[in-house]
């Protein structure tokens, strides 16, 4: 099992920039294909950007493609998503997750473990 905790989620204005960092405990970090999702008030949850084990593959949403980026520093056992060019549609709660094929995957139910999630909000 993991345990997955993010951070750097935060209040900022449009065309602006966060790192969000998901902090992963337990079993072996770079056993994992690591992932994004993000849930916006009202809506379903979506996918943003999923990552290798290795960080070797990545795979992103049409959507945040060319503003975002997924990474990984299993040395550190953290999980990073590199927001940039924020949009007020970019707004949710943003989770990591986890699952053991360590493929990419944009299904949700493809992973295991969920982190408890860190709020974006863009203001426009």
């Amino acid at each position: 099992q993991v345990q997955l905790v993010e951070s750097g989620g935060g209040l900022v204005q449009a065309g602006g920039s966060l790192r969000l960092s998901c902090a992963a405990s337990g079993r072996t970090f770079s056993g994992y294909g690591m992932g994004w999702f993000r849930q916006a008030p009202g809506k379903e949850r979506d996918f943003v950007s999923a990552i290798s084990w290795n960080g070797g593959t990545t795979h992103s949403a049409d959507s945040v493609k060319g503003r975002f980026t997924i990474s990984r520093d299993n040395a550190k056992n953290t999980l990073y998503l590199q927001m940039n060019s924020l949009k007020p549609e970019d707004t949710a709660v943003y989770y990591c997750a986890a699952q053991t094929g360590s493929h990419v995957s944009a299904r949700s139910a493809d992973y295991n473990y969920w982190g408890q999630g860190t709020q974006v909000t863009v203001s426009s």
